[in-house]
């Protein structure tokens, strides 16, 4: 998340739903969930930060994944962006990588997809080399 204000910018601009991390202090994790589950569009979709991929899910975000079934599963901490169908659950798997300017990760990184009365489509990817 990087930091509560960051976040109100974004707010700004758009309708917000996110999750702290593990870097994350005191003030985020008040203001944000460790969790987050909500409807988009007829898409349930699961939240949180560590996550883990397909056949190596961590294990509270398998509990999670099999006890709300959802159809999209956000998630982040690798800083590594990954979009990967899981057919073993039916859900499609979205790891943005990372948007923020510090850090050990290459890029700059973002997922944008159109969620609309239960299809998810249009996956656009942003990934921008960092100087």
């Amino acid at each position: 998340m990087g930091s509560v204000s960051v976040a109100r910018q974004l707010m700004e601009l758009k309708p917000l739903r996110a999750v702290y991390g593990n870097i994350d202090g005191q003030d985020v994790r008040i203001e944000f969930p460790d969790v987050r589950i909500f409807q988009v569009e007829k898409v349930k979709v699961l939240m949180t930060h560590i996550g883990g991929y397909p056949g190596r899910y961590d294990p509270r975000a398998r509990l999670l994944i099999e006890q709300e079934k959802p159809k999209l599963f956000v998630c982040g901490h690798s800083h590594i962006l990954k979009v990967i169908y899981d057919k073993k659950y039916g859900l499609l798997h979205i790891n943005p990588g990372a948007a923020g300017k510090y850090g050990i990760h290459k890029s700059i990184t973002a997922v944008r997809l159109v969620i609309d009365n239960g299809n998810m489509r249009d996956l656009e990817v942003l990934d921008i080399p960092r100087k």
